[in-house]
């Protein structure tokens, strides 16, 4: 088996834990490495750090497998590290059958993917080494999960890096183009082979729950409090609206909520599940509105829901635009005001406001671009919050780092003359472990704010 030696000035990222070894770590090699197949990994003293699997055509040449010496990736070798996969999600999700079941890299199986969506799992192959154990690694899941089938989705560009063609297909048994899970006690309706990626995004699941004490608490705002009314004889706690008169509408007290980014509407069916009183479920995609539209009425929240087609950055532009020419008017009092003048669009504003964009920056090169589009979407989403409300924001882009990010919702809090105080900040749930050490693998970044004006 081939042997590389890394260079003596280089960072000691491998001992920390990090399994990527790039080009210019490499001293120098000893016999001739088979593309995708093992190599042993030394210190340039000739320490022995790990053992991975090779690849000439990528910037990381080795990915790192395992920190004692192996031989070959055998179909037992997969099966102990799916199995550990599995166990892992049992003991901290615990019958849940939806979520990441392979999270590459931080579960030891470099350049894997792999959903589990009950019976049916999604893989995303992503690298030279696993794409040529593509057989073992499926007879291996069949083993470890008993799928009802396996259905790949390794449309994704970073396979040309590898040196590889982007592919889909069925890889074993059947599988429907959508299938139902249950996500906080909804129904969700996956598309696993037009959804984006694998169709679902799992790295939000936990936080989607997070929105429940947001929902409820509103009605206070309408003038609706709680009073002790005669009701047929007996004294009742009852909705009062300011004139007296008992409320009827049972989501009185509920929050009204836009959702930009929707996708799949998960946050929208979630916003609903805990009490909101009315939706706005906006995506640029009307296939990802027809998604929406779906998981709505499979729960039972369609009059609740709204929904639009439009560039988020657009709508949440027009709307802005709009409120701060009714604050105009407003403000003019007395004073003489043209009012044949036609009225802005939008300029409406919602209790909550949910901001999950997705990846803005896929290169480092790309970050200063982000940051201006993480800082617009922000900056008139904020705008749009009513006053004690909240904003609900996020970023997956890994170049935009945690800091970075929460320093330019400042900066747009600063624009918008809002005051935030962060009351949740979260990464992915713990079906997507990461290594201490791995940087790349901390790329979520989740945060509510409540949003108050600077007077």
């Amino acid at each position: 088996m081939a042997e590389v030696y890394l260079d003596r000035k280089r960072k000691k990222r491998v001992e920390e834990g990090h399994p990527w070894i790039f080009a210019n770590e490499i001293e120098r090699m000893e016999g001739q490495p088979v593309q995708g197949g093992l190599v042993d990994v030394f210190t340039h003293a000739g320490a022995y750090l790990a053992t991975g699997y090779y690849n000439a055509n990528s910037q990381i040449r080795v990915r790192v497998v395992s920190y004692e010496p192996l031989k070959e990736l055998t179909r037992e070798f997969f099966v102990e590290r799916l199995t550990r996969c599995k166990e892992l999600r049992e003991r901290f999700l615990g019958e849940a059958t939806a979520y990441r079941a392979v999270y590459g890299e931080a579960d030891f199986l470099p350049g894997i993917v792999v959903d589990r969506f009950g019976g049916v799992l999604v893989i995303q192959v992503l690298t030279l080494g696993m794409d040529l154990r593509r057989e073992l690694l499926v007879e291996s899941l069949v083993e470890v999960f008993q799928p009802e089938g396996i259905y790949e989705r390794s449309d994704v560009p970073v396979r040309e890096l590898e040196g590889l063609e982007q592919r889909t297909g069925l890889l074993y048994g059947n599988c429907p183009e959508k299938v139902q899970i249950v996500e906080n006690g909804l129904i969700i309706e996956v598309d696993i082979i037009h959804g984006q990626k694998t169709g679902y995004f799992f790295d939000q699941q936990a936080n989607r729950a997070l929105l429940a004490p947001l929902m409820k608490g509103w009605g206070r705002r309408s003038g609706i409090t709680l009073q002790e009314v005669d009701a047929e004889g007996r004294k009742e706690l009852l909705p009062v609206n300011a004139n007296g008169k008992p409320v009827t509408f049972p989501l009185w007290d509920g929050a009204t909520v836009l959702e930009c980014f929707s996708h799949t509407g998960s946050f929208t069916v979630n916003a609903c599940r805990f009490g909101a009183k009315k939706v706005t479920c906006l995506d640029i995609s009307e296939h990802a509105i027809v998604s929406a539209k779906r998981n709505v009425e499979l729960n039972g929240f369609s009059d609740r829901v709204e929904f639009v087609v439009a560039d988020a950055f657009e709508y949440l532009r027009t709307q802005a635009k709009g409120q701060e020419e009714r604050k105009r008017r407003a403000a003019a009092g007395e004073k003489k005001v043209d009012t044949s003048a036609k009225l802005a669009e939008g300029g409406r504003t919602w209790d909550v406001v949910i901001l999950d964009p997705p990846a803005f920056a896929k290169t480092r090169g790309a970050v200063e671009s982000a940051c201006r589009g993480y800082k617009d979407i922000n900056l008139h989403g904020l705008k749009l919050v009513n006053e004690g409300g909240f904003l609900v924001t996020a970023s997956c882009s890994f170049h935009v780092r945690p800091d970075l990010f929460l320093a330019t919702i400042q900066e747009a809090a600063k624009d918008a003359g809002k005051v935030l105080r962060l009351l949740e900040y979260r990464g992915a749930g713990k079906d997507h472990p990461q290594i201490l050490g791995v940087e790349e693998g901390n790329y979520l970044k989740f945060a509510i704010f409540e949003v108050r004006s600077r007077r």
